[in-house]
């Protein structure tokens, strides 16, 4: 069996293992091939021994299957694992054959496309998979039914889609109503339509900041933390791309100096913390941690 055959069979397992809603046809434009050849597959899993169950025009592979939920559960990558990964594969020595194989395996992994994929289930799947074409195609979407925590109504957005937060939680999409960038939470919308209408505002699409506590604004604030080992510890733990930020005083002495979008992910963390976090040089983040206290009667 050639290797892209192979690959291909790989992929189409766990399109059909990923809670997604396609028939033969989408799956065999997803995979670049015929839909005879998706049956041909289709058959070869059955033999295999996987049952495979259709619901009007929707195939998928039934939870019951043998290995279903070692398949339904591939490796995925975030940005903190693809990061970590990245900085691994850099350390390993230029002349180490093994070192482009790896990096070129990981891009090849770390994609809208197959992360997408891995990381949204339910029924979020579909519509981020919408937003990816729509964005691929430059074209405008209707997110229909938006629910709105700012102005607490529910109604259809025309937007330029352009951009997805960590994990596909939220989207950055140009609205030409409001002529503004905004950030739209994936949770919140009922179903994405593409619109026939092309991007107008390429140009003036601008994504906001994403701090290392995965808070994202277009405005950032400077902070700056002396920490000991034991905080510096639990941060890169919890916040593996905080490594990239972190300087290494003493063995038990550390500093954070960083732009946060927002006091209350980097609030979180040092409030649990307080006996080992110093705060230096930022009064405004200092001021709010104190505010925190009194409302926790600390």
């Amino acid at each position: 069996m050639d290797q892209p055959k192979i690959e291909r069979m790989l992929r189409l397992l766990k399109l059909l293992t990923a809670n997604n809603r396609y028939t033969i046809s989408d799956l065999a434009n997803r995979l670049q091939t015929s839909d005879r050849t998706i049956y041909r597959y289709i058959d070869s899993f059955r033999e295999a021994g996987f049952v495979i169950k259709k619901q009007g025009d929707i195939t998928r592979i039934d939870k019951s299957s043998p290995y279903f939920k070692d398949i339904s559960q591939l490796v995925h990558f975030t940005e903190e694992e693809a990061y970590i990964l990245k900085s691994a594969i850099e350390n390993i020595d230029e002349n180490n054959l093994l070192k482009q194989n790896l990096k070129r395996k990981l891009y090849s992994v770390y994609n809208y496309k197959i992360l997408a994929e891995t990381v949204v289930k339910g029924k979020n799947a579909e519509n981020v998979n919408h937003l990816i074409d729509a964005m691929e195609n430059e074209q405008q979407v209707v997110l229909e039914n938006y629910s709105s925590a700012n102005s607490k109504n529910v109604r259809n957005r025309i937007v330029e889609p352009f951009g997805f937060t960590t994990n596909y939680i939220q989207i950055w999409a140009y609205e030409p109503s409001s002529s503004e960038n905004k950030l739209f939470k994936l949770s919140r919308i009922e179903n994405v339509k593409i619109s026939n209408t092309v991007w107008q505002n390429k140009d003036k699409h601008r994504k906001g900041h994403m701090d290392l506590f995965r808070i994202s604004s277009f405005k950032q604030y400077p902070v700056k933390l002396k920490m000991g080992l034991r905080a510096a510890t639990l941060l890169i733990e919890e916040y593996p791309l905080s490594e990239r930020e972190l300087i290494r005083i003493t063995d038990n002495e550390w500093i954070l100096q960083t732009n946060v979008c927002s006091f209350e992910g980097v609030g979180r963390f040092v409030t649990g913390l307080l006996e080992d976090i110093q705060i230096i040089d930022s009064p405004e983040f200092e001021c709010f941690i104190r505010n925190k206290l009194k409302t926790y009667n600390i």
